[in-house]
């Protein structure tokens, strides 16, 4: 089948790579130049392990190609998916005026009947918007399919070729076929693919992200109790996890969530509704949230003093989470400038992220090309990802390099016992510091 993917983006490319791989013609569209560009000569714009690979072999084997027409991409596809930005917008609700400036530009190139399928993540009620948006600007029949992303950065091809669900919204009978069959091959374990109305998924996206940054704030509010009450985070937390109601994902203590979904989603959450009702867990899974991206800085000026000035920080992980390059509303941001108007100095090193974190903070910080470049000089290292690579360091070497054995472990990466006999002043969440 001919598809057309709007959005050559995070979510459109690594759909329209995998339906791909799964022998459709897609066209991906993308009004950026410089994308495309780089997209037709193979080069994947944003990191997302195993997606560049995928792209270079479906593109060699002319299924997946790369355009600025949209209009060209509709009129040669039957099902078109819109996977543009919905950024946040005032108050945080999400901003679907990308989301209406390409429906108008699909129905403007329609020649026949057209199945368009939402997968940005859109406020509950756009799927009957874009019905009015379609309906202002052709005659030809449509149907609207509402089919949310639950990808996970880091992760985005294997859940994608390997969903624990697909979500379909809609009322049209032959459209919800038509992508339905799109999904079978992904589901051949036996997986489900939900049928429901648009309005139900649109809001399951909602949900389970609300659902998932509830985990991470509830945890997060534990572990400053547990280091009040001088109980340790890791053993309340392997207790918490034997229960099969709670299970062991997402209860991991860290210095909060980030990332281009969770912030974002939760906050067009708690605005979807104009207060009424209020969203009061919501908000305050959102407040523990932003209080949790201090708690490393509260615990540096607490060794230091408050005055920071001429000390170096080594800092390991810039993005929000392990094999992304992505640093929206990374905890690592908050931190950096916290240490930054302190009078701090810092030496970053990221595998994957250090060309984000020039984009955002310039020559203010020292980038390094490997973590252990970070440390010379330096008073202290601070962990903010988990990347497997930071996982089993050479300690020994560390303590040579640093000015000072301290380590400040935004994620618990580190055993507290081995790195006291180590010589280590070791600060970590949730757990007695020393």
């Amino acid at each position: 089948m001919n598809l057309a993917v709007i959005g050559a983006g995070y979510v459109g490319l690594v759909a329209g790579t995998c339906f791909a791989e799964n022998g459709h013609e897609v066209t991906c569209v993308d009004i950026d130049e410089t994308k495309i560009a780089m997209l037709k000569e193979g080069k994947v714009p944003i990191y997302e392990p195993g997606l560049e690979e995928m792209v270079r072999r479906n593109a060699q084997e002319q299924r997946l190609s790369f355009s600025m027409d949209l209009a060209g991409a509709v009129k040669s596809s039957a099902i078109i998916f819109i996977a543009v930005g919905t950024p946040q917008g005032v108050n945080g609700q999400a901003n679907t005026e990308h989301v209406r400036t390409t429906v108008k530009s699909i129905a403007k190139a329609m020649d026949s009947f057209k199945i368009i399928v939402t997968k940005s993540t859109v406020p509950v009620g756009t799927a009957d918007q874009i019905k009015g948006w379609l309906a202002e600007e052709t005659s030809h029949p449509f149907a609207v399919v509402s089919n949310p992303e639950f990808l996970k950065e880091g992760a985005a091809v294997d859940d994608f070729m390997k969903p624990d669900r697909v979500v379909l919204g809609g009322d049209n009978a032959e459209a919800l076929d038509a992508v339905k069959e799109l999904y079978e091959p992904f589901v051949r374990t036996g997986n489900p693919i939900l049928i429901m109305d648009s309005r139900s998924a649109e809001m399951s996206k909602y949900a389970a992200n609300a659902m998932l940054a509830t985990k991470i704030s509830f945890i997060n509010e534990i572990a400053r109790l547990c280091e009040s009450m001088g109980a340790d985070i890791d053993e309340v937390r392997r207790a918490v996890a034997m229960d099969r109601r709670i299970g062991p994902h997402f209860i991991f203590p860290g210095v909060g969530y980030g990332g281009s979904c969770f912030p974002k989603d939760i906050r067009a959450a708690i605005s979807m509704g104009g207060g009424e009702p209020e969203m009061l867990l919501l908000k305050a899974v959102e407040q523990v949230n932003e209080r949790q991206k201090f708690l490393l800085v509260e615990k540096v000026k607490r060794h230091f003093g408050s005055d920071l000035s001429g000390l170096a920080f080594a800092i390991w992980g810039l993005s929000f989470k392990p094999r992304t390059d992505d640093m929206r509303d990374a905890p690592s941001i908050t931190v950096i400038d916290c240490l930054l108007k302190a009078g701090g100095k810092i030496q970053a090193f990221d595998p994957e992220a250090m060309d984000e974190a020039k984009k955002i903070f310039g020559d203010q910080i020292q980038c390094v090309h490997r973590n252990y470049d970070a440390l010379p000089g330096a008073a202290a290292l601070l962990v903010l990802t988990e990347w497997n690579e930071f996982r089993r360091p050479d300690f020994p070497r560390i303590k040579q390099l640093l000015k000072q054995p301290v380590i400040f472990d935004g994620r618990n990466v580190y055993d507290a016992a081995d790195l006291k006999k180590l010589g280590f002043k070791y600060y970590s969440i949730g757990r007695a510091d020393g």
